[in-house]
């Protein structure tokens, strides 16, 4: 009785029916749509920050450069006591002027604190060759600190400058590494840990015409070129990748790194353990993901602020008011059927049982709106992927690289332009959640014409002509 019912009076009322549920449906593929692209604006955020920290890499530990920290040897040109007019000099080392340095034994730390699932070390570099010709001088030159001259010196000095990073080959699924594809040859292997072997960055190598074979000149040293790595979503990290050993000891900084990449057991942890080593390592600079997702700008950080503010506020206030439609005109159908619904209870129908049968009509009603909403979130989150233009983020790697001096400047914080596509994925999460505002929606109107219809008393509604 209640279906045979319920079917007839939808079938009456079939414009009306299919106008509420039309509101339903746009207020529902709307909240679809936004949903969509903030994940989408979540995921294209996700992939710039596995760029720039490296797969699994949680948090960054770094420490702030004192004076003279992390610089390495200096540069002193000697020639016995004074510097002859046109004497030709050069010098290569490796400074590290933009980061103070951590000792070695604080991976250990680090890795020993609770939820901490892996630690990597890496020693952040910058390699400076310094060459020309003195036109004369009165002493030495360079007075110990990198790319400094002293004692009368002039001439035509140039310098020029790479960057190189030595990593662990015992961890090369954390750290600058793990977010790049070896696209020709093959990473450090551990047994390589003490050898002049490197990784370079694809597009330095194809500036340099360097393939897998080729040697690198390294703090004046011959690298040989084992591998060639494609960075992910175009970020370079570094141009090129040694062994942490050999790192130190050319910059002479045994023992000693520059950047610890930390990976958390799980994402909830992160915070937490954030705040183990800040407790650990009182004088380090702690950077998690959640940090560096805050200094990214561009129009990627523009869509994600539309998206989690004026976005949802949108389909919010656009749902509300696709449900207050669909309550007011449940309710004037409810208004036009005082007389059926006064014949109902004249023949015994309960007033529940006349809410039930109107909560009824409405909830089928909801669940064809929800249906429509979510064919028209899919068709709108498909064209927003389709029509969107590329995003682009800008951050900081959260590893400043420098080479202190006059002769060479990086900027204190390395910063990365990326292109990101955006995508619109519908979850399954999203379905169920519009069902279920579809079926919120209805029992919503449902509700206040059942209450309508509950008040009518059978005397008062028989004496009603509509």
């Amino acid at each position: 009785m209640f279906l045979t019912y319920l079917t007839r009076e939808l079938r009456r009322r079939t414009k009306q029916a299919m106008f509420i549920a039309a509101g339903l449906a746009v207020g529902i593929g709307l909240v679809i749509t936004v949903l969509a692209a903030s994940s989408g604006v979540a995921a294209s955020q996700g992939a710039v920050l596995k760029s720039l920290y490296g797969v699994g890499t949680d948090i960054t530990v770094t420490k702030t450069p004192t004076a003279s920290a992390g610089a390495g040897p200096g540069f002193r040109f000697r020639t016995g006591g004074s510097t002859q007019s046109g004497t030709k000099v050069s010098r290569n080392l490796l400074v590290g002027g933009g980061l103070g340095t951590l000792k070695s034994s604080s991976v250990t730390t680090v890795s020993h604190q609770k939820d901490v699932s892996a630690a990597v070390g890496a020693l952040v570099l910058n390699d400076l060759k310094l060459s020309g010709t003195f036109a004369g001088s009165g002493g030495t030159a360079g007075g110990g600190a990198p790319g400094g001259l002293s004692g009368g010196a002039s001439g035509s000095l140039s310098a020029s400058t790479f960057t190189v990073t030595g990593i662990d080959p015992a961890s090369d699924s954390l750290g600058p590494l793990s977010s790049g594809k070896i696209i020709s040859g093959h990473a450090i292997a551990s047994a390589e840990a003490h050898q002049n072997v490197a990784v370079v960055d694809s597009d330095y190598a194809k500036s340099r015409n360097l393939t897998t074979g080729s040697t690198v000149s390294v703090a004046g040293q011959s690298f040989t070129v084992v591998g060639i790595v494609q960075a992910g979503q175009g970020v370079t990290d570094s141009d090129v990748y040694i062994p942490l050993a050999r790192a130190q000891t050319l910059a002479g900084l045994t023992n000693e790194v520059n950047t610890i990449y930390v990976s958390a057991t799980s994402s909830a942890d992160i915070s937490a353990v954030g705040k183990e080593i800040s407790r650990a390592l009182p004088s380090a600079t702690v950077t998690t993901s959640s940090d560096l997702a805050s200094q990214v700008n561009g129009s990627l950080s523009s869509a994600s602020t539309l998206a989690n503010n004026l976005g949802k506020w949108l389909a919010v206030a656009v749902l509300a008011a696709a449900f207050g439609m669909a309550s007011i005109l449940t309710v004037g159908a409810v208004s036009r059927r005082v007389r059926e619904f006064g014949t109902l209870k004249a023949l015994g129908w309960t007033s529940r049982r006349i809410i039930r049968q109107v909560i009824g009509e409405s909830v089928v009603i909801g669940i064809i709106g929800g249906a429509a909403g979510v064919a028209i979130g899919y068709g709108a989150a498909a064209i927003v992927q389709a029509v969107a233009p590329p995003l682009t983020a800008t951050a900081g790697t959260g590893a400043p690289q420098g080479a202190a001096g006059r002769f060479a400047h990086a900027p204190a914080a390395a910063a990365h332009t990326i292109s990101v596509h955006l995508t619109a994925p519908v979850e399954l999460s999203t379905v169920a959640l519009a069902v279920a505002l579809a079926i919120a929606g209805g029992l919503l109107a449902g509700s206040f014409g059942g209450w309508r219809a509950a008040r009518l008393r059978p005397a008062a509604a028989m004496a009603r002509v509509e």
